[in-house]
């Protein structure tokens, strides 16, 4: 199969699991056909699928990542000793752990094509990802709590493990426990790194988007956070500071000097 005809099954498999679907036409357009695809997947419940219907999503995923283009961690440059400002798309780096700012429920956004990171990394990665989730949320038995992380497999993207992490909600004044929930999550995610002899690891500008923590502060938080745990003994040696805005690569610019 090529990409369109992988694209293609995909998209007659997940249309043909639930009775509501199976008028929908594939659109002939394949920028069209994309958004099906991930719209399908993003909205999926977690759940049992064919060997097939996963080695063609597995073949599909990984040459749509590597026609994007793969960063190489070794490639970049530290601005400081252990310490790294990339701006580019996550779901391309390869290291040894990526950091997802999730929800609390933990499998996943279920809004169609939204543009959150949560949801990027798992149309990225496969719908094994949101089954993952599912299962440790299964065994623990409740919500994940704000400030703590979970571990899973990063099956299609290049990197080897994602570390899930619920960040704060702001609606109102910015609060101290904000701020310490906030770091939280920082030492959650290198706590667990550290933990399973990790190297590497590239975190997302945690609760700065959909959950409304203010840039300049939430930037704050995540250098000194990740500097003091840097400081003691650790399997973590590189850390990256990932962002997307040109606002966020200015704050950690003056932060990391």
């Amino acid at each position: 199969m090529d990409q369109s005809e992988r694209r293609k099954f995909l998209i007659r498999e997940l249309l043909q699991e639930n009775v509501q679907y199976r008028d929908v036409q594939i659109p002939v357009r394949e920028a069209e056909q994309k958004r099906l695809l991930r719209g399908l997947m993003n909205v999926r419940l977690p759940g049992g699928i064919s060997r097939e219907f996963l080695k063609v999503q597995d073949e599909y995923l990984q040459e749509e990542t590597a026609a994007k283009g793969i960063t190489e961690l070794d490639d970049l440059s530290p601005v400081s000793e252990g310490l790294y400002l990339w701006q580019g798309d996550i779901t391309t780096l390869r290291c040894d752990a990526v950091v997802n700012a999730a929800n609390s429920g933990m499998t996943g956004c279920y809004v169609p094509c939204h543009g959150c990171i949560d949801n990027c990394i798992h149309s990225f990665s496969g719908i094994q990802l949101r089954m993952d989730c599912a299962e440790l949320m299964r065994m623990q038995g409740h919500e994940e709590e704000t400030g703590r992380a979970k571990m899973t497999k990063a099956y299609n993207l290049p990197c080897r493990y994602i570390l899930h992490t619920v960040g704060p909600v702001i609606s109102g004044p910015l609060t101290k426990a904000d701020c310490d929930l906030l770091a939280g999550c920082y030492r959650s995610c290198l706590e667990l790194a550290s933990e399973n002899h990790l190297e590497s690891v590239a975190f997302c500008c945690i609760s700065t988007g959909e959950f409304h923590f203010p840039n300049d502060r939430a930037a704050q938080i995540a250098v000194s956070t990740v500097k003091g745990f840097m400081r003691d003994e650790t399997s973590v040696k590189r850390v990256v500071f990932n962002v997307f805005k040109e606002l966020d690569k200015e704050i950690y610019k003056r932060l990391l000097g």
